[in-house]
């Protein structure tokens, strides 16, 4: 099952064991020369024993993890939370020995909250965000005097510091929330593209394979014919009641069905093993449309030539075609009823392509986000994909959780297509296809374009 940032408490997370120790040591680095500063520099009365304490606990923290684990150790999710935690709480400790939330380094309480929200997952973050409205809230009422000259004393009106504890608390849970809305987005986009070079990759292996076999019946037809010429002649050369006449005759036979086998398969047109074969539009969308069609549904495939053009494009088998129209010809056969509509024609300037069901259409809360990674409304998934992010099953698996459409739209577009997708006022769904005229049709095959 795909899961969501996390991996699992006892597996390897996003977050190195370096990367948080090394800022916590330039937390301490700034945490000590800001005492430095205020205690010796500016003269300002403050705990400075316990001060020192708690960065004296922090620093300890970080030499003990060092000695415990590899630097390059990754951390799950309930450790990184767990020293994330102990980051809110130590500065939290700091801050109610200096002022509470008057002290203008209490906004360093976003810093872990924010860490927590581009790396873990949402239940981590909230709990991580909890501990710092805890925090903030705690020193909020019950601190120690800002530092300050000698016989003086700042008292900043309650009015006043009740809106800096607002305007934290909300900081915190803006930030946290904005931070982990992106990074998701971000983690769900990579892993769908991804998974979308993994079905391309796949889609050249298969390709590749019809080269090298159309390579191989090149390279085996000069042997495999002197094969055969020298078996003609032994064959010739022998006595009809020879013994070795039938076994003589049955290598010339093997030879020959060898170099007829061979001659398909030189041929990409007759054998369709090639990335450069071409097909007439409407054999090329029955070859795609055959692998989805079943006992009780029908994929009816209908091409519509304009008026006064009897030329019939030429459709290049490209690997993103094939397994980008065949994406959306599977995703509309798993929902129609009982039909499955592809619609073709051309004019002098496009090439068009529709696949059409008449099942219930494209569920309304997708609809907005469809083209995007994780998108479905399959049962059993979640509409929205939060927690779907990354992919560590197979294709087919990616493609059940919502990557269907995401890989057809962008092999799709790769080859210039124009993708659309809709729900007909007659019912049903419909995705649209366009390209310009010599495309997918011209000379050459269609090219690939930057996703």
């Amino acid at each position: 099952m795909v899961r969501g940032f996390a991996q699992g408490a006892g597996a390897g997370g996003r977050v190195r064991l370096r990367t948080l120790s090394n800022l916590r040591w330039l937390a301490i680095a700034g945490q000590s020369a800001a005492l430095f500063l205020v205690y010796f520099a500016l003269g300002y009365s403050l705990p400075i024993l316990y001060c020192a304490i708690a960065i004296a606990v922090s620093a300890a923290l970080n030499v003990a993890l060092a000695i415990r684990y590899a630097p390059a150790h990754r951390l799950t999710n309930r450790e990184a939370t767990f020293y994330l935690a102990f980051d809110v709480l130590q500065l939290a400790a700091l801050l109610f020995l200096t002022g509470g939330i008057a002290n203008p380094f209490a906004l360093m309480f976003l810093a872990p909250v924010v860490i927590a929200a581009t790396t873990l997952n949402l239940g981590n973050v909230l709990i991580l965000a909890g501990i710092a409205f805890a925090s903030v809230s705690l020193i909020a009422v019950a601190h120690r005097p800002l530092p300050w000259p000698q016989g003086e004393a700042l008292l900043l009106p309650q009015l006043y510091q009740a809106g800096i504890w607002t305007a934290l608390v909300i900081g915190i849970g803006f930030t946290s929330v904005y931070a982990w809305r992106i990074a998701s987005e971000s983690a769900r986009m990579s892993a769908g593209l991804a998974a979308t070079q993994l079905a391309l990759s796949r889609e050249h292996r298969l390709a590749a394979l019809g080269a090298l076999a159309t390579a191989a019946a090149h390279e085996l037809g000069t042997p495999l014919g002197t094969i055969a010429v020298v078996a003609r002649e032994l064959e010739r050369s022998l006595p009809q009641n020879s013994p070795d006449m039938d076994d003589v005759r049955l290598l010339r036979e093997q030879a020959e069905r060898c170099r007829a086998i061979i001659a398909r398969l030189a041929n990409p047109e007759a054998a369709l093993l090639g990335a450069t074969a071409r097909l007439p539009l409407g054999a090329f969308l029955d070859d795609v449309a055959a692998a989805h069609r079943g006992e009780d549904l029908e994929i009816r495939v209908t091409v519509l030539a304009p008026p006064g053009d009897g030329a019939v494009p030429q459709v290049w088998r490209a690997p993103e075609l094939l397994h980008g129209l065949g994406n959306i010809i599977e995703n509309a056969a798993d929902f129609a009823r009982s039909l499955v509509a592809v619609n073709a024609g051309w004019d002098a300037q496009f090439l068009y392509i529709s696949v059409a069901d008449d099942g219930p259409g494209f569920a309304p809360e997708i609809f907005e986000a469809l083209g995007e990674p994780y998108i479905t409304s399959r049962p059993g998934h979640h509409a929205l994909g939060e927690s779907e992010i990354g992919p560590q099953g197979s294709l087919d698996e990616h493609e059940g959780m919502g990557l269907g459409f995401f890989i057809a739209k962008i092999l799709l577009e790769q080859t210039g297509g124009l993708v659309n997708a809709e729900n007909p006022p007659g019912g049903g769904a419909q995705v649209s296809i366009r390209w310009a005229r010599g495309v997918i049709d011209g000379p050459q095959p269609p090219a690939q374009t930057e996703t």
